[in-house]
Protein backbone atom coordinates (compact mmCIF):
# COMPACT_ATOMS: atom_id res chain seq x y z
CA UNK A 1 0.00 0.00 0.00
CA UNK A 2 1.45 3.31 -0.83
CA UNK A 3 1.53 6.16 1.47
CA UNK A 4 -0.26 8.33 -0.73
CA UNK A 5 -3.61 5.76 -0.41
CA UNK A 6 -2.33 5.74 3.54
CA UNK A 7 -2.27 9.28 3.86
CA UNK A 8 -5.94 9.57 2.08
CA UNK A 9 -7.26 6.85 3.79
CA UNK A 10 -6.18 8.53 7.34
CA UNK A 11 -7.65 11.85 6.24
CA UNK A 12 -10.63 10.30 5.39
CA UNK A 13 -11.05 8.45 8.29
CA UNK A 14 -10.57 11.47 10.52
CA UNK A 15 -12.82 13.60 8.71
CA UNK A 16 -15.53 11.27 8.58
CA UNK A 17 -15.16 10.34 12.52
CA UNK A 18 -14.72 14.10 13.44
CA UNK A 19 -18.01 14.76 11.41
CA UNK A 20 -19.99 11.80 13.06
CA UNK A 21 -19.27 12.81 16.66
CA UNK A 22 -20.13 16.84 15.75
CA UNK A 23 -23.30 15.07 13.97
CA UNK A 24 -24.00 13.29 17.50
CA UNK A 25 -23.40 15.70 19.69
CA UNK A 26 -25.51 18.28 17.98
CA UNK A 27 -28.45 16.12 17.69
CA UNK A 28 -27.75 15.12 21.76
CA UNK A 29 -27.27 19.42 22.30
CA UNK A 30 -30.65 20.09 20.10
CA UNK A 31 -32.51 17.46 22.42
CA UNK A 32 -31.62 20.22 25.56
CA UNK A 33 -31.66 23.38 23.37
CA UNK A 34 -34.54 23.28 20.80
CA UNK A 35 -36.94 19.58 22.69
CA UNK A 36 -35.39 18.43 19.11
CA UNK A 37 -35.39 14.08 18.41
CA UNK A 38 -37.88 13.78 21.55
CA UNK A 39 -35.77 15.87 24.27
CA UNK A 40 -37.45 17.78 26.98
CA UNK A 41 -35.81 21.53 25.15
CA UNK A 42 -34.85 24.16 27.90
CA UNK A 43 -37.76 24.11 29.86
CA UNK A 44 -37.70 20.11 30.57
CA UNK A 45 -33.93 20.13 30.35
CA UNK A 46 -33.35 22.89 33.45
CA UNK A 47 -36.22 20.70 35.68
CA UNK A 48 -33.69 17.66 34.67
CA UNK A 49 -31.05 19.84 35.75
CA UNK A 50 -32.01 21.20 38.95
CA UNK A 51 -33.20 17.60 40.01
CA UNK A 52 -29.70 16.15 39.24
CA UNK A 53 -28.17 19.05 41.61
CA UNK A 54 -26.96 21.83 38.84
CA UNK A 55 -28.10 24.94 40.01
CA UNK A 56 -28.98 27.53 38.33
CA UNK A 57 -30.67 24.88 36.46
CA UNK A 58 -31.52 26.47 33.70
CA UNK A 59 -28.07 28.76 33.00
CA UNK A 60 -26.89 24.88 32.89
CA UNK A 61 -29.65 23.52 30.71
CA UNK A 62 -28.75 26.29 28.05
CA UNK A 63 -24.60 25.77 28.97
CA UNK A 64 -24.91 21.87 28.59
CA UNK A 65 -26.97 22.78 25.60
CA UNK A 66 -24.26 25.10 23.72
CA UNK A 67 -21.36 22.82 25.04
CA UNK A 68 -23.01 20.32 23.18
CA UNK A 69 -24.29 21.09 19.81
CA UNK A 70 -22.64 24.64 19.20
CA UNK A 71 -19.32 22.05 19.88
CA UNK A 72 -20.70 19.67 17.84
CA UNK A 73 -21.58 22.10 14.78
CA UNK A 74 -17.65 23.61 15.32
CA UNK A 75 -16.09 20.23 15.85
CA UNK A 76 -17.90 19.03 12.65
CA UNK A 77 -16.89 22.06 10.26
CA UNK A 78 -13.18 21.38 11.92
CA UNK A 79 -13.62 24.90 13.11
CA UNK A 80 -11.75 26.00 16.20
CA UNK A 81 -11.43 23.02 17.00
CA UNK A 82 -9.29 23.07 19.84
CA UNK A 83 -11.94 24.70 21.69
CA UNK A 84 -14.44 23.16 20.67
CA UNK A 85 -13.00 19.76 21.62
CA UNK A 86 -12.77 21.11 24.44
CA UNK A 87 -15.90 22.69 25.16
CA UNK A 88 -17.43 18.67 24.29
CA UNK A 89 -14.83 17.30 26.27
CA UNK A 90 -16.17 18.88 29.78
CA UNK A 91 -19.46 18.83 28.76
CA UNK A 92 -19.91 15.25 28.71
CA UNK A 93 -17.35 14.62 31.09
CA UNK A 94 -19.67 16.13 33.51
CA UNK A 95 -22.16 13.89 32.27
CA UNK A 96 -20.37 11.37 32.75
CA UNK A 97 -19.90 11.92 36.53
CA UNK A 98 -23.67 12.06 36.76
CA UNK A 99 -23.65 8.70 34.87
CA UNK A 100 -21.27 7.29 37.06
CA UNK A 101 -22.89 6.00 39.89
CA UNK A 102 -24.87 3.33 37.36
CA UNK A 103 -21.53 1.89 36.18
CA UNK A 104 -19.68 1.06 33.14
CA UNK A 105 -22.58 0.65 30.34
CA UNK A 106 -24.77 2.63 29.05
CA UNK A 107 -27.70 0.08 29.19
CA UNK A 108 -27.46 0.39 32.90
CA UNK A 109 -27.58 4.35 32.80
CA UNK A 110 -24.07 4.35 33.06
CA UNK A 111 -21.28 6.56 31.71
CA UNK A 112 -20.10 4.55 28.92
CA UNK A 113 -21.49 7.09 26.16
CA UNK A 114 -20.87 10.74 27.49
CA UNK A 115 -16.94 9.38 28.52
CA UNK A 116 -16.53 7.96 25.12
CA UNK A 117 -17.96 11.03 23.58
CA UNK A 118 -15.85 13.64 25.55
CA UNK A 119 -12.64 11.66 25.00
CA UNK A 120 -13.18 11.58 21.29
CA UNK A 121 -13.53 14.99 21.28
CA UNK A 122 -10.22 15.70 23.40
CA UNK A 123 -8.47 13.53 21.31
CA UNK A 124 -9.74 16.06 18.40
CA UNK A 125 -8.85 19.29 20.76
CA UNK A 126 -5.06 17.59 21.18
CA UNK A 127 -4.83 16.06 17.62
CA UNK A 128 -6.50 18.78 15.17
CA UNK A 129 -9.35 18.62 12.74
CA UNK A 130 -7.38 17.21 9.70
CA UNK A 131 -6.36 19.17 6.42
CA UNK A 132 -10.60 18.87 5.54
CA UNK A 133 -11.68 21.21 7.64
CA UNK A 134 -12.27 25.12 8.08
CA UNK A 135 -9.27 25.22 10.44
CA UNK A 136 -6.65 24.25 7.63
CA UNK A 137 -8.59 26.48 5.30
CA UNK A 138 -8.47 29.44 7.88
CA UNK A 139 -4.48 28.09 7.56
CA UNK A 140 -5.36 27.69 11.77
CA UNK A 141 -6.21 30.57 13.21
CA UNK A 142 -8.11 29.33 15.83
CA UNK A 143 -6.03 26.22 16.21
CA UNK A 144 -3.10 27.01 17.35
CA UNK A 145 -0.74 24.70 19.58
CA UNK A 146 -0.98 26.82 22.34
CA UNK A 147 -4.59 26.84 22.13
CA UNK A 148 -4.57 22.91 22.32
CA UNK A 149 -2.16 23.15 25.56
CA UNK A 150 -4.46 25.80 26.82
CA UNK A 151 -8.24 23.68 26.05
CA UNK A 152 -6.54 20.54 26.85
CA UNK A 153 -5.91 21.63 30.47
CA UNK A 154 -8.71 23.39 30.53
CA UNK A 155 -10.87 20.47 30.80
CA UNK A 156 -10.21 18.71 33.96
CA UNK A 157 -10.82 22.19 36.22
CA UNK A 158 -13.90 23.01 34.70
CA UNK A 159 -15.38 19.57 34.97
CA UNK A 160 -13.71 19.51 38.44
CA UNK A 161 -15.64 22.98 39.37
CA UNK A 162 -19.01 21.75 37.85
CA UNK A 163 -18.85 18.37 39.85
CA UNK A 164 -18.11 20.31 43.32
CA UNK A 165 -20.41 22.69 42.70
CA UNK A 166 -23.34 19.91 41.77
CA UNK A 167 -22.30 17.94 44.94
CA UNK A 168 -22.34 21.11 47.37
CA UNK A 169 -26.16 21.47 45.74
CA UNK A 170 -26.80 17.91 46.29
CA UNK A 171 -25.44 18.12 50.26
CA UNK A 172 -27.32 21.51 50.62
CA UNK A 173 -30.59 19.91 49.73
CA UNK A 174 -30.06 16.95 51.60
CA UNK A 175 -29.71 19.06 54.29
CA UNK A 176 -32.53 20.81 53.97
CA UNK A 177 -34.97 17.78 53.71
CA UNK A 178 -32.93 16.97 56.91
CA UNK A 179 -34.36 20.31 58.51
CA UNK A 180 -37.86 19.53 57.22
CA UNK A 181 -37.99 16.52 58.49
CA UNK A 182 -36.69 17.41 61.84
CA UNK A 183 -33.19 15.35 61.56
CA UNK A 184 -35.28 12.33 61.93
CA UNK A 185 -34.20 9.85 58.78
CA UNK A 186 -36.78 7.43 58.28
CA UNK A 187 -35.90 4.08 59.12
Amino acid sequence: MSSHTTSTASVTAKTLLRIALGAVLVSHGSQKLFGAFGGGGIEGTAQGMHAMGFRPAKRNAVLAGIGEAGSGAALALGLATPIAGAGAATTMGVASSVHTPNGFFNADGGFEFPAFLGFSAAMFALGGPGPVSLDHATRHVFDRPWLRAVALAAIPVAIAVQVAQRRKALASDAAAADDADGGVTPA
